[in-house]
């Protein structure tokens, strides 16, 4: 191994040590790790722009000024307050039913901008009816990570999947990950209904008390919404036909935001922009550049190498150690850079002349969001999550998701090892 490869890992190391000790923001540790890459002539910096994904960042920015200005239609608290009278008031039914908005919302806008939307309204509704919001807090944690899982928009590393691979398309994770998407959110829902089924009763007069409650006086903007709903429309249907049309979601993502930028005209631009979040982007390019100097000095095919070696390159065993090592890995990490360190090992396993690589995409897919489940820093929501709560005076700490989340994650694992194994590998 050469002074550039150990230069490289260090560097990785030391950023990757200081991301999860959460003392420095992220996104300034992610651009100062690429800049010592680029620095420290371990990349150049025209490799490094070519190791950046723009679809990936393209789909992120465009989605988020589509839900930025969705949302200032009150929407999103519509569907909630609709949903909690359809429940009937009843706590338990809209546990399910903000848990069933939070796994659809994350699946086709993302994990965290729909938990930036459904606390708020969570919070409204227990307060309404004078109930614990814990138990609605963390089984929205879990319903976001899992919904997230199920398309390629819904999490961050599927979103960073699906552009590495060009034969994983929007079509292609919905027809592999939701059916046992949809198993795993089945089993939680059972699970929370028998956990929570004695802390989360209300009085009759707190229900009466929401049932009064005018949803569509939530709507601020009739107007703006139609828009939306066209624009929304339109990108879903762009999700679905993306490969025949031979367009990268990125184009269908930024081409529907201009489009409805263009309907709400000039003066919600700069607003849209604002909602984007700059910061995540700038994470992801550092990220980006950060791994592509292990990608350029040959450790992360030497880590590819070993791998296989240590599996003797059976499928069963590789993927098993894939979809278990990301789960671990991404509870306790957070799972965007390890899933970007994780992709061009996969690829090497290509070029090292493994067999079929699609069980391994989807180990990586379900272990690096599921595994988010495992524990507070495992995922970005979660945080949000945390800190939401803590403004409201419901702090969760990391124990207390701990015992929560990693049993659920453990369970949901084992149900996705045995759905690896017999749909791509028995």
């Amino acid at each position: 191994m050469d002074m550039q490869a150990i230069w490289a890992i260090v560097i990785f190391l030391v950023i990757y040590a200081l991301i999860v000790s959460e003392k420095i923001h992220r996104t300034v540790l992610a651009m100062i790790g690429a800049a010592l890459m680029v620095g420290f002539g371990i990349v150049d910096q025209e490799t490094a722009i070519h190791h950046i994904d723009f679809n990936t960042l393209g789909l992120l920015i465009g989605m988020m000024i589509i839900v930025g200005v969705t949302a200032d239609t009150g929407l999103f608290n519509y569907i909630a307050i609709a949903a909690a009278k359809k429940a009937k008031g009843v706590p338990v039914r809209i546990l399910f039913a903000l848990v069933l908005i939070t796994a659809v919302g994350s699946a086709f806008l993302d994990n965290v901008t729909t938990v930036l939307l459904m606390i708020p309204v969570t919070f409204s509704i227990t307060r309404q009816l004078k109930v614990n919001p814990m138990p609605f807090l963390l089984s929205e944690i879990v319903a976001s990570n899992v919904g997230g899982t199920a398309t390629l928009i819904g999490d961050p590393p599927n979103i960073m999947i699906g552009s590495a691979v060009e034969e994983l398309t929007f079509n292609a994770f919905i027809a592999n990950l939701a059916p046992i998407v949809l198993l795993i959110l089945a089993v939680n829902l059972a699970l929370f209904a028998w956990m929570f089924r004695k802390s989360i009763r209300t009085a009759e007069e707190a229900v009466r008390g929401l049932m009064e409650m005018d949803a569509g006086s939530l709507i601020t903007n009739a107007k703006l919404l139609r828009k939306c709903l066209i624009v929304l429309g339109l990108t879903l249907a762009g999700f679905f036909t993306h490969q025949w049309l031979h367009l990268e979601s990125a184009t269908v993502a930024l081409a529907a935001a201009f489009l409805l930028l263009l309907m709400t005209g000039e003066h919600a631009m700069e607003r849209a922009l604002q909602k984007v979040e700059w910061t995540t982007i700038f994470f992801f390019v550092g990220l980006f550049v950060l791994v592509s100097g292990l990608v350029e000095t040959g450790v992360i095919s030497d880590l590819a190498s070993k791998a296989i070696e240590w599996t003797g390159g059976q499928p069963v065993a590789t993927s098993m150690l894939i979809l278990w090592l990301s789960a671990i890995a991404s509870a306790f990490l957070d799972n965007i850079p390890f899933v970007a360190t994780m992709i061009p090992m996969i690829q090497e396993f290509g070029a090292l002349g493994y067999g079929d690589l699609e069980p391994l995409w989807w180990s990586l897919a379900l272990g690096a969001c599921l595994g988010g489940n495992g524990a507070l820093i495992g995922a970005s929501a979660n945080l949000i999550v945390a800190g939401l709560a803590g403004k409201e005076g419901h702090p969760i700490s990391f124990m207390r998701y701990l015992k929560f989340g990693f049993p659920l994650m453990i369970l949901s694992i084992a149900i996705s090892s045995v759905y690896v194994y017999f749909r791509y590998l028995a």
